[in-house]
Parts: structure tokens; sequence; C-alpha cells
């Protein structure tokens, strides 16, 4: 496995990546724990949002920037990062990991090489977000192995 730049051409292959990595959290935990209602007003067209929102992760004139993991010529992984929120202040934003290729520790590679990518553009704090449900257990396993300290927080949704 290798770790190298986004290509243009990688934009299809990480929206399927993308799509196939969250299915799961938002048809079988985020769906029911809503309701039908709530799930379709917030997130009802989250393809959707994904197929829009990909294609605006590297952008390197606005200091956004996206590396993919592959292994034999294949996508397995990718990672994209922005600088910006303050002086000296970085943000994971998305990290998505083939289901065939999880348990290899490509995602800790990606995260250590926006970290390393960052650091070297004057970034001191890096943040990162995940869930707190089982859905994204693994995601806070790695994010803790990484050093990322966790913080407490709590959304609210209601229908009125």
């Amino acid at each position: 496995m290798y770790i190298r730049t986004y290509v243009n051409s990688d934009l299809p292959t990480l929206i399927r990546l993308t799509v196939e990595t969250f299915r799961l959290f938002y048809e079988d935990y985020v769906h029911p724990l809503l309701g039908d209602e709530v799930f379709q007003h917030q997130h009802g067209a989250w393809e959707l949002d994904y197929h829009e929102e990909v294609p605006t992760l590297h952008d390197p004139q606005h200091k956004r920037f996206v590396a993919v993991a592959v292994n034999e010529r294949e996508i397995v992984g990718y990672v994209s990062w922005r600088i910006e929120g303050g002086p000296h202040h970085g943000e994971i934003v998305l990290l998505a990991v083939a289901s065939s290729a999880r348990r290899r520790q490509i995602g800790f590679n990606l995260c250590r090489h926006a970290m390393k990518h960052m650091k070297v553009d004057g970034v001191e704090v890096v943040e990162i977000g995940t869930g707190d449900d089982a859905f994204h257990t693994a995601a806070r396993m790695l994010y803790e192995e990484l050093g990322f300290i966790k913080i407490p927080t709590a959304a609210y949704l209601m229908k009125i």
C-alpha cells in the first residue's frame, strides 16, 4: 500500500467509497434513530450530499487536500484535510477506508500522512470529528491511538 496525492480521475471512486463507507451509518443507525420525518429533513439526500461534497475536498488554492491509499492499483481509502478555522489550525474532514481493507492500519497511515503535511504548512492543532455511536467505535479508537483527545459534546434535534 502506498499513499499518493489525489488526481481528478479518482473522483468517481472516492464518491463510491464514501457512500459505501457511510451507508450503514445513515440507513441502519441515523434513520431509525431520527424517524422518517426528521431523517428526511436532515439526511434524506445524504448520498447526493456526498456527490456534491467530495468534488470540493481537493482545492489546494484554498488549502484543501486529499490523499489516497492505493493497494495493487486499487484505491482502498482516502483522507481529506483543510487548513482553516484559525491560526495554525487544521481539520481532517473525511476519512474513508474500503470495508475489505479495514484493520490494516490504512486509516492510521492516512491520518498520519495528513498530519505530516499539515505540520509542514504550520498547523499546530488538528481537529477531527466522529460520532459517539457504535458505528464509529473503530474511528474513535483510531483517533485516540493517534493521540487525539476526545471532547464530550451533545447535539439535539426535534421536529416541531
